[in-house]
């Protein structure tokens, strides 16, 4: 199986937590692997270690917040909310169903909420723009039956997503996984390989940048950030990611994934219900590789990856799933 580094912690500071799926802002700076004592790297499962108190989040205000290129305006107390999605740019997409849109209050959260109104989602959870509506309906099931789960029970997104399943009708289902079907994937992700990358810290479920001036070595890891913070935490769809990857792992993510082709495609974008995993969140595939190893995760699909990362090492995984997150989507 895989093993990483052990964590060497530079102090903690508190910046994000969840409450009933939703995501809060408090964070952590680390100069780590992984947890001490945990074997999942923090950097796939950002997350504060069990028992580490949290600062209390700011306090919304009501301050009204727009985007560059919107005329679209929300406050800071709709932004996170989980029954309101901020819609910034909507003549760039399909009209949202109400699942997607506002949800259904109290127990489905709006899918938009997480995966945005393109489908094209954050590190913490799943691109499924353009994913086959069979896939999905499958996934959602799997998550309503136990089927699929975390290798870290902590994880807010995943707890969400089985919350969600099982709250959800299948007409709801349905709704939104013909949406999210409809979407075209964007380019989302920019990959640079690198030796050194900016001090981070553990952000809302992602990694964020603690200190541009601070570099760390990258070590075995996909070190995946928001572009722009502000804009990441407003939902601004035009503000996507930056995926630091060890020097020399698009080369060997490449040719680790030659044989991914005969069930995902020859461009690795999908085929029929066996979706695409080309330019997709480094982090969110790390974690599912994890999960299919550790038996997390089940079902139709995990059947057929199980014996594929059964012996697969973490460096392999980093390679992999840089130059996965590299290919146009």
């Amino acid at each position: 199986m895989w093993k990483n580094a052990a964590v060497k912690s530079l102090g903690w500071f508190a910046v994000a937590s969840v409450v009933a799926g939703s995501l809060l802002p408090l964070s952590l700076r680390v100069h780590a692997q992984k947890n001490a004592g945990e074997s999942l790297p923090v950097w796939a499962w950002p997350l504060l270690p069990p028992g580490t108190p949290a600062e209390p989040a700011a306090k919304p205000t009501g301050e009204v917040k727009h985007v560059p290129g919107s005329s679209a305006s929300y406050t800071d107390k709709e932004i996170p909310g989980l029954f309101l999605v901020p819609d910034w740019f909507p003549n760039e997409h399909p009209k949202m169903p109400q699942v997607v849109a506002v949800g259904r209050a109290p127990g489905v959260n709006a899918c938009g909420h997480c995966h945005l109104p393109t489908g094209m989602g954050r590190p913490e959870n799943m691109s499924v723009a353009g994913l086959s509506k069979g896939y999905m309906i499958q996934q959602m099931a799997d998550f309503r039956d136990g089927l699929r789960k975390s290798s870290e029970p902590r994880f807010g997104s995943t707890r969400a997503m089985i919350h969600t399943a099982q709250q959800a009708t299948q007409e709801e289902v349905e709704a939104g996984v013909d949406y999210f079907a409809s979407l075209k994937p964007v380019k989302w992700i920019r990959v640079v390989e690198t030796n050194r990358v900016p001090l981070t810290k553990v952000g809302a479920l992602m990694m964020v940048v603690a200190d541009t001036k601070q570099t760390e070595p990258i070590g075995d890891r996909v070190l995946e950030v928001p572009e722009d913070l502000e804009q990441t935490e407003l939902r601004n769809p035009h503000s996507g990611f930056v995926a630091y990857v060890p020097v020399g792992s698009l080369k060997k993510g490449k040719a680790l994934t030659r044989t991914c082709v005969a069930c995902h495609g020859k461009d690795l974008r999908g085929v029929g219900d066996v979706p695409s995993i080309a330019g997709r969140s480094p982090s969110q595939m790390t974690r599912q590789l994890i999960d299919f190893q550790t038996g997390a995760r089940n079902g139709t699909h995990a059947a057929m990856m199980k014996p594929v990362v059964q012996n697969m090492t973490l460096s392999q995984m980093v390679a992999i799933t840089g130059y996965l997150a590299s290919l146009r989507p």
